[in-house]
């Protein structure tokens, strides 16, 4: 929150299994934060997976950058 305040655009990037946690605590600090949500799960993922996984969030992790 202290980043977006000072004109910053933040977010964070973590995997569909963080949805309802980040929800939950949104509505604790009144605060909406800009997420992008990969394929759950990361670990045990093979570094081709795991580049898969970028590649696919890539566009959507910008936008998030360029509109926070």
């Amino acid at each position: 929150m202290d980043i977006e305040s000072r004109g910053i655009p933040g977010g964070y990037v973590a995997s569909t299994e963080f949805e309802e946690a980040t929800r939950i605590q949104g509505i604790a600090l009144g605060f909406e934060p800009a997420v992008v949500y990969v394929e759950h799960p990361i670990q045990d993922r093979t570094n081709d997976e795991m580049i898969k996984l970028a590649d696919d969030a890539y566009d959507r992790v910008v936008n998030l950058i360029l509109n926070a």
